[in-house]
């Protein structure tokens, strides 16, 4: 089960991730991805599926054309996990 991050766990996961905003008014965090089009940003979403669905682990995301908007936050701790930073990892490695 995950647990929430916090204190210099926290500070530690989230310094070793590029890229990636903490969420106004939310205990989560938000990268936004572009791509040359529709199509590579839709086949990078589902890759993404693909690796969130094994880890059973679903982002919140938004997509128009070539840009893939993704908020991640653990909803069985009501905040960020250490889910959310391994997932983190694996979609900036796609």
């Amino acid at each position: 089960m995950a647990e929430k991050l916090s204190g210099d766990a926290r500070d530690a996961a989230l310094a070793g991730l590029s890229g990636w905003d903490l969420v106004d008014g939310r205990d989560a965090i938000i990268k936004t991805y572009k791509f040359k089009d529709f199509s590579e940003a839709f086949g990078w979403m589902t890759r993404a599926a693909m690796l969130a669905d094994a880890m059973d682990h679903h982002p919140e995301w938004f997509n128009v054309y070539n840009k893939v908007e993704v908020t991640l936050t653990t909803h069985d701790v009501d905040g960020l996990s250490n889910l959310d930073v391994t997932l983190a990892g694996k979609l900036d490695a796609l």
